[in-house]
C-alpha cells in the first residue's frame, strides 16, 4: 500500500491530475486565547461569553472569568460559537483519491487474510479530500482499509500535516474483519448457486478461524523461544499484527449489517475473547440487549442511504440512532465510509437529530462518542483543559447546513480553510468579473 500512495502522489503531479495541497501550518508557539464566544465543551455544557486558552497544543483553561497570559494572542469570537473538531469514526480518506483512476485507489491488498496491512502507511497527505473535509469542520478521521475476510488495521489521523506519521493520531485503532453474509441471495441478478453461496461463506468463515488459530499458535511459540532447548521461530508479520487484538488491546472492527451478522459476530468474538466493534450495524437495534449486555458498541454508517428491505418504512436508516439511544447501546454515527462525501458527516448527524435522536446526543455522536469507541477520547472529542486543541469556530450549530466554520485549529496550530472548492469558486468568481467588466 505505501508503494502505491508514493505512486499517486507521483502520477498526480506528473499528469496535474490534482493540485498542490495546502501547505501545513506551522507548530503553535504562542499562548491563544479565543474570547467572548459561546463554548460548547460538549462533556460539561456550554459556557456562553467564555475564553478558551490554549498553548504547546493543549488546551490549558475554559471559563467565563480565567486569567489571560500577557504573552497570548487575544482573538475576538464574540457571536460565534467554539466546538471540538468533529471525527468521523469510517473513512477511506488519504487511500483513495479519484474512485475512477485505479491509480489513486489505495484502499485493499490482494488476498483475502492481510492483518499487517497497515492504514496509516498509505496515507497520501497531499490529498485534495484532506482540506475539502476539514474545511467543513471534520478534523479526526479513521481510516480504514477494506477487501478480503482480514483486511489489516484502521488507525486514527489528523487531517493536517506533513506525512502521514505526523498526521497519525493513533494507530492501531482495531483490527477491520468482514463477516460473511449469513443469507442466500435469491435475487435475479445473483450467479452463484445457493450451494456455491454456502460454500464462499463456509470458505471465508474457516479462513478466519485459521487465522486466529494460526496467530494464536505462533505468538506462543514466539513467547517460548526464551526457555531452553526451544527452537527459533521466523517471524511472521500477519501473526505479529494480530497481537494486540488477541491481548485485548485493541477490538475487530466487523463489517456486520444484517441482525444474523452481528449475532453470529458476537458469538464468535465471545468464543475468541476479543473485544468487538460493530461497523455498519444496519439491524443492530434489532440486537439491541445482547449488545447492551455485551458491552459492544457500533459505528453507524451511512444514515444517509434507502432502506435495505422493501417492507421497511423510509426512515429505517434515520431512526436507528434513536433505537440504539433509547436501548443504552454506545454508538457513534460516521459519514458514508468512503473519502469524497466525508465532509457531510455532521449532516448524518442531523438527519438523526431530526429523526428523534436528541440535539446533544447528535453532537456527542460526531465528538465526543467516536473518541471514546475508538479509544482517542484522552485527546480530542471534547474541549477540556488537558486535551488536545482541535477546536472549530463556526457561525452557527455545525450540524446545520447554513452554517460556516470561520476558523480551524489542529493541536494548536491555526488551519487554512482553503481547499480545491474555495479555488474553484474563486476562479470562476474571477470568470464572472471579468465576463461582467465586457
Amino acid at each position: 500500500m505505501r508503494t502505491l500512495s508514493l505512486l499517486i502522489v507521483f502520477i498526480s503531479a506528473r499528469f496535474g491530475l490534482l493540485e498542490a495541497g495546502e501547505i501545513p501550518a506551522k507548530p503553535q508557539d504562542h499562548p491563544i486565547a479565543l474570547t467572548g464566544g459561546t463554548v460548547h465543551t460538549v462533556s460539561r455544557g456550554e459556557f456562553k461569553n467564555a475564553t478558551v486558552i490554549f498553548d504547546k497544543g493543549k488546551i490549558t483553561a475554559i471559563g467565563s472569568d480565567i486569567e489571560i497570559p500577557p504573552s497570548a494572542e487575544k482573538i475576538d469570537v464574540r457571536g460565534k460559537h467554539i466546538y471540538p473538531g468533529m471525527i468521523d469514526a469510517r473513512s477511506n480518506i488519504g487511500l483513495i483519491e479519484i474512485e475512477a483512476v485505479r491509480a489513486t485507489r489505495d484502499v485493499s491488498e490482494t488476498g483475502s487474510i492481510n492483518p499487517d496491512v497497515r492504514a496509516e502507511v498509505a496515507v497520501n497527505p497531499e490529498s485534495e479530500v484532506i482540506p475539502v473535509t476539514r474545511a467543513n469542520g471534520v478534523t479526526v478521521a479513521l481510516t480504514m482499509p477494506s477487501g478480503g475476510t482480514i483486511s489489516g488495521s484502521a488507525a486514527a489521523i489528523e487531517l493536517e500535516g506533513w506525512t502521514w506519521d505526523e498526521m497519525t493520531l493513533k494507530a492501531p485503532v482495531g483490527l477491520l474483519v468482514s463477516w460473511p453474509s449469513m443469507r442466500i441471495n435469491k435475487a435475479w441478478w445473483e450467479q452463484r448457486s445457493e450451494e456455491d453461496q454456502k460454500k464462499a461463506r463456509e470458505k471465508s468463515l474457516a479462513e478466519l478461524r485459521n487465522a486466529f488459530r494460526d496467530a494464536r499458535a505462533y505468538l506462543q511459540a514466539k513467547r517460548s523461544e526464551s526457555r531452553q532447548n526451544t527452537p527459533h521461530h521466523k517471524t511472521d508479520s500477519r501473526w505479529e499484527a494480530m497481537a494486540p487484538v488477541l491481548d485485548r488491546t485493541i477490538p475487530v472492527m466487523m463489517d456486520a449489517g444484517d441482525l444474523e451478522q452481528i449475532e453470529a459476530a458476537v458469538a464468535w468474538a465471545e468464543q475468541e475473547n476479543v473485544k468487538l466493534v460493530i461497523i455498519g450495524g444496519y439491524d443492530s437495534w434489532r440486537a439491541a440487549n445482547l449488545l447492551k449486555e455485551k458491552g459492544i458498541p457500533v459505528i453507524i454508517n451511512p444514515i444517509h442511504r434507502t432502506p435495505e428491505r422493501r417492507w421497511e418504512s423510509y426512515d429505517e436508516p434515520f431512526t436507528l440512532p434513536k433505537k440504539l439511544y433509547d436501548a443504552g447501546v454506545r454508538f457513534c454515527i460516521a459519514g458514508e465510509g468512503g473519502a469524497s462525501n466525508e465532509r457531510n458527516v455532521p449532516y448524518h448527524a442531523a438527519t438523526a437529530a431530526a429523526y428523534g435522536l436528541p440535539k446533544d446526543e447528535a453532537l456527542k455522536s460526531v465528538t465526543l462518542y467516536p473518541a471514546e469507541i475508538l479509544g482517542i477520547a484522552d485527546r480530542v472529542g471534547s474541549l477540556d483543559a488537558g486535551k488536545d486543541a482541535t477546536i472549530i469556530v463556526t457561525d452557527g450549530d455545525p450540524l446545520e447546513i447554513m452554517t460556516h466554520v470561520e476558523m480551524e485549529f489542529i493541536r494548536g496550530k491555526k488551519i487554512s480553510l482553503d481547499s480545491r472548492h474555495t479555488h474553484l469558486y474563486e476562479k470562476y468568481r474571477e470568470r464572472y468579473r471579468r465576463l461582467g467588466s465586457h
